[in-house]
């Protein structure tokens, strides 16, 4: 195997899909058979987070793109990040501001298991005309990145509890590098580029997740749901997996780097925003 065949083996779309399996996996080594029973249990709740879920953020995300004038690259990873499902974080978070944590369990499990449907269809629909959207290789993608890492995960931790679970207290420290080394990855990639848009595509993804907080929020509250719900339902809508809308764009919409970058600032982004917003909760609570 020369040089070049072994660079190509590890450019950086191909090291994006792993560090998100890393991430992945763990997350599938974290799940419990008693997260999925608030689907069965409280099946309205779940439709009612999902169905904003995957209505909000991508909504959001082309009316962002359209307001600020973003150019295609920037458009697709946009509406990449509002069409993924809700990420890992989201539970944290949920947790700290004394939310209701099944509920944001639930959504991020179900939300994650229409993801290889939802996902390329929707950005299909909002970015297709901009750029060439290929729906049937993303749909492999989210398989081979995370559905089948999840479930990796899920039967190695059926297959070895007591190993798992000591491997378990490392895995959030594990998952946090694997993400901060993707973010590191595309804004490496692409840091000339930053120069002349970084002020611009970071206000979107600001306003993308206050949006999508605030909305998720109004959702429920018109739902007349209860407060720990209402929080649910606001930190979940507003926090995306936006590693999986990094490493989407690596590898389908290699043509447009710039695609990679909306995803990357948000996986950042929405871990401040997030722990802002659990303290405000626990404050008014």
């Amino acid at each position: 195997m020369d040089a070049d065949t072994i660079f190509a083996a590890f450019s950086p779309g191909t090291l994006t899909s792993v560090l998100l399996g890393v991430v992945m996996f763990g997350t599938g080594l974290a799940t419990k058979p008693g997260d999925f029973k608030v689907v069965f249990s409280r099946p309205a709740d779940i439709a009612a987070g999902c169905a904003a879920q995957f209505t909000i953020m991508p909504a959001l995300a082309w009316a962002l793109s359209r307001l600020f004038g973003l150019g295609e690259d920037l458009t697709t990873g946009v509406v990449l990040v509002g069409c993924c499902p809700g990420g890992t974080a989201s539970n944290v978070i949920t947790y700290l501001a004394k939310g209701d944590l099944a509920l944001s369990v639930g959504m991020t499990a179900v939300s994650t298991l229409l993801a290889p449907i939802l996902t390329p269809a929707l950005t299909l629909l909002l970015a297709g005309k901009a750029v060439d959207v290929d729906a049937c290789g993303m749909v492999a993608g989210i398989l081979e990145v995370v559905i089948i890492p999840v479930v990796l995960g899920f039967a190695v931790k059926r297959a070895f509890p007591k190993a798992t679970d000591r491997a378990g207290r490392y895995m959030p420290a594990v998952s946090a590098a694997a993400i901060a080394a993707i973010v590191a990855l595309v804004v490496s990639g692409n840091a000339k580029r930053l120069s002349d848009c970084g002020p611009m595509i970071f206000a979107v993804v600001v306003l993308h997740n206050a949006g999508g907080l605030a909305l998720g929020y109004l959702a429920a509250a018109a739902l007349r749901l209860p407060g720990p719900k209402r929080k649910a339902l606001c930190i979940e809508v507003g926090m995306q997996n936006s590693g999986l809308a990094a490493s989407l764009a690596a590898v389908h919409f290699a043509a447009y780097p710039m695609a990679a970058v909306p995803g990357a600032i948000f996986s950042v982004w929405h871990n401040l925003s997030g722990a802002l917003v659990a303290r405000l909760f626990r404050t008014r609570s």
